[in-house]
């Protein structure tokens, strides 16, 4: 007779979670980030499973983890399942009188200030049991892997799989300078005079700079500008242009102040739209948390 327990009296929801995180990961650390646990915890943890099942479920090596065969084809049978279970437990949650855990945001600076400041006060009143966790980060980040529950970026900028809201329009980049600068070296009157001209760059995380871009009448451009001072901060390239150093491609709403003074003027106006505007993303894997929901009707104005 087969003495061996049943998987379910050997297997805890808790170890193939944990497996399956792993598997779909391909790495310990990555899917320990998510979990909010250690390396080390995890793996033991899947050496335990292993030995209750009596079955090798991944193949380690010091550069990689994958399923083994028996692994994989447990892996597709629980994927669904564990989906289920983890949208029925957020919907019990949500049906708490205030959400509450911890809301991790993976978010570029400039949306940081424009798009999630202006709510913080309205999110923090509607939803006080939850701890808003923002991270700031101009660079491209893997908000499954890094253990976030939703991002903000520019729409070309997603991957694919993710579920993508817009959100309301932000304000347009437009071309500054002092007026002592236009004295001496002119106005441009068209993007393509900007190569003649001193211009405050913009690098990017990844070290790239950033080409200035315009439209008009659906005609595109993006000019490769050149001067003597490169930056990745707003607020020194806003202080650069105010002390006459060169032209600066900025937020309007980050010089309103100094347009609205005379302490700077905009140029090539008709050349510069409104901008597509940020969205809020997250996996479509995950059930949409009622925090991360209460956020978004923020956001949106709804």
């Amino acid at each position: 007779m087969n003495t061996r327990h049943p998987p379910s009296s050997s297997a805890s929801l808790d170890a193939l979670a944990a497996f399956a995180n792993v598997a779909r990961h391909r790495s310990f650390s990555a899917a320990a980030r998510e979990m909010g646990v250690t390396a080390s915890a995890l793996s033991h943890g899947l050496a335990q499973l292993e030995v209750a099942l009596q079955l090798r479920l991944l193949h380690r090596t010091t550069r990689s983890v994958t399923p083994t065969q028996a692994g994989q084809a447990l892996l597709e049978r629980l994927a669904p399942a564990l989906d289920d279970v983890h949208q029925a437990l957020e919907q019990a949650r949500g049906m708490s009188a205030s959400p509450h855990g911890r809301l991790r945001l993976n978010v570029p600076r400039q949306a940081a200030r424009i798009v999630l400041a202006p709510v913080l006060a309205a999110f923090h009143e509607q939803c006080p049991g939850v701890v808003l966790d923002i991270v700031t980060d101009d660079r491209l980040v893997d908000i499954v892997e890094g253990g976030f529950d939703a991002g903000i970026r520019f729409g070309e900028s997603l991957a694919d799989g993710m579920i993508a809201l817009p959100l309301k329009p932000i304000p347009r980049f437009i071309v500054v300078g002092t007026p002592h600068y236009f004295a001496r070296h002119g106005r441009p009157r068209t993007p393509g005079d900007l190569q003649s001209h001193l211009c405050i760059n913009r690098r990017f995380p990844g070290g790239s700079l950033y080409r200035w871009e315009f439209g008009r009448q659906g005609r595109r451009l993006d000019v490769r500008v050149n001067g003597p001072l490169t930056l990745d901060d707003d607020t020194m390239i806003v202080q650069a242009a105010l002390a006459g150093i060169g032209l600066a491609y900025i937020y309007e709403d980050l010089v309103s102040s100094a347009l609205a003074s005379g302490a700077l003027e905009c140029v090539l106006q008709d050349w510069c739209p409104p901008t597509e505007g940020f969205y809020l993303y997250y996996s479509g894997r995950r059930h949409l948390p009622p925090a991360l929901r209460a956020l978004i009707g923020l956001l949106r104005g709804e």
